[in-house]
């Protein structure tokens, strides 16, 4: 439970974050709140770093990471895939003698790259990190842990997913039908599909003519991660 002020916070700082990409500085927030010193806003940021709303991410240069929202913020509201063309370069730390604790651009986020999936016939899970890749905030959902995959082959083309693709997934063990899944295939394999479910059995469609639909009874499919992002290198 938040509290006016905490709740007006973090409307603030999601609000300026979703229109400019940046979170406001400390006087900007005090303004907005009308509090008469950064020691009030302090407090609330740590209130709401306490209950798990946002981060602050000490080892970056004076970022503040939304990691959820009340939902009478959106943080029920689905999140939609954004595509960009990117490579796998990091984030330059904090320079020496920089302040860490206040705010200041989130450009990317280190994920960690769980190996390769199939756009084509599921293959065996792989769930050891292989490298990381930087992602942009922007393009992760404030609800839930994420983490990316190296696609490989054809059958999500039609979907804009190209084999060599990155894609971003966020961790869930739900998904609505249509949705492009990470789905787990009999307890070892997985593969990258549109979900759908019928009667008793859930069906694993490609974007791809050339791939046939396949049908798995219920239990034998598990949602690992709904599909979030899109990175390409060229």
């Amino acid at each position: 439970m938040l509290t006016k002020k905490q709740l007006d916070l973090l409307e603030f700082i999601h609000a300026r974050m979703q229109k400019d990409g940046v979170p406001p500085s400390f006087d900007e927030m005090k303004i907005a709140l009308d509090l008469r010193s950064k020691s009030g806003i302090h407090r609330l940021i740590t209130a709401l770093e306490e209950r798990g709303f946002i981060r602050r991410l000490a080892h970056r240069a004076r970022a503040i990471e939304i990691l959820r929202l009340p939902d009478s913020i959106g943080g029920g509201n689905a999140f939609e895939p954004r595509v960009i063309a990117g490579g796998q370069s990091g984030v330059d730390g904090a320079s020496k003698g920089e302040d860490l604790s206040a705010p200041s651009v989130v450009t990317a986020m280190d994920l960690p790259v769980m190996g390769r999936i199939a756009a084509g016939v599921p293959i065996e899970a792989i769930s050891q990190v292989s490298n990381r890749i930087s992602v942009p905030s922007s393009m992760l959902s404030s609800n839930g842990a994420h983490y990316a995959l190296e696609v490989r082959g054809d059958s999500m083309i039609n979907a804009g997913i190209n084999d060599g693709d990155i894609v971003v997934i966020r961790e869930t063990d739900t998904a609505d039908d249509g949705d492009i899944v990470v789905a787990l295939v009999e307890g070892h394999e997985a593969t990258l599909k549109k979900i759908f479910r019928r009667n008793n059995t859930i069906e694993l469609e490609a974007a791809n003519p050339a791939y046939k639909t396949r049908s798995y009874p219920a239990d034998q499919v598990k949602v690992q991660g709904r599909l979030v992002g899109l990175i390409r290198s060229y």
